[in-house]
């Protein structure tokens, strides 16, 4: 392929599987709102066709890339781009808020290995980062376990957090053919704006996050049996805590609403800020 060094080879363990199209790139830069003006961080840049598409739009990109061989193309296609910086790194270990600096916000834009996509957008979602979208290709149990209904089986952290912060939707389907190489599924095109103001906020955001996971933590178990293992806490109490929110006894985490978890965490907040300070 064109641009690519001689005889590159694809790195199925960086789950590189790129999109070569240019109407097809133009398309998904479109529907990422991203404007003149805009702040963009792209994640995993690969040869840089998607970063061109955003560029165009009079996007400021800073494209991350993983994959070392490809830096001395994207520097080639890019390097004299003064509206796009090229960062070579993971972007699980960089620091974000170094990064792309504070304050001003900007969209995130990315084609998600499938084996990463839950750690990147965990990440990205638990973070207090001044995220306006998130704009991810992902193979479709992704896209599924992202917008996830409560009691489904699909249901689970990712699907809580991401309600907690914006409104997943499918933009677009982009059939594996599309790619080089081909993935063995289809894959979507998610938008996710962020909520300007959060609809439920949490007293501590830090224990409703340490919450959710515990909540899906052994899904065969019960939530009181999960709050006492996570917060070490007795079942009697913890019993407490599930029907003080007006919640079944016996009721399972992955049958919580964003709602529902949110006014746990509030009543757990409560209540291990009260006992920390008996003698």
């Amino acid at each position: 392929m064109s641009g690519l060094p001689p005889r590159f080879e694809y790195k199925i363990s960086l789950g590189q599987n790129f999109l070569f199209d240019e109407g097809l790139l133009n398309k998904l830069a479109e529907i990422s709102g991203v404007g003149d003006g805009d702040r963009v961080l792209e994640i995993g840049a690969g040869r840089g066709d998607f970063t061109l598409a955003l560029a165009a739009r009079g996007a400021t990109v800073t494209a991350v890339e993983i994959d070392e061989r490809l830096i001395p193309v994207l520097k080639e296609r890019l390097g004299d781009m003064p509206a796009v910086s090229i960062v070579a790194g993971d972007i699980m270990a960089l620091d974000l808020k170094t990064l792309m600096g504070p304050g001003e916000p900007y969209h995130v834009v990315a084609n998600l290995p499938y084996y990463l996509t839950t750690p990147i957008l965990t990440q990205l979602l638990k973070e207090n980062l001044p995220i306006k979208s998130i704009n991810v290709m992902v193979q479709q149990e992704a896209a599924e376990r992202l917008m996830a209904a409560p009691g489904s089986r699909q249901y689970g952290p990712l699907a809580v957090l991401a309600a907690y912060r914006g409104e997943p939707a499918v933009a677009l389907n982009v059939p594996a053919h599309l790619f080089t190489p081909p993935p063995k599924v289809d894959s979507v095109f998610v938008r996710m704006p962020f909520f300007d103001v959060k609809p439920h906020i949490p007293r501590d955001e830090a224990l409703f996050f340490r919450l959710v996971h515990a909540g899906f933590a052994m899904r065969r178990k019960t939530l009181v049996n999960n709050l006492a293992a996570a917060f070490f806490a007795s079942r009697e109490d913890s019993a407490q805590y599930v029907t003080r929110a007006g919640l079944p006894e016996n009721i399972r985490g992955e049958r919580l609403t964003l709602q529902e978890y949110v006014a746990l965490s509030d009543i757990l907040s409560e209540a291990l800020g009260l006992e920390s300070v008996k003698p």
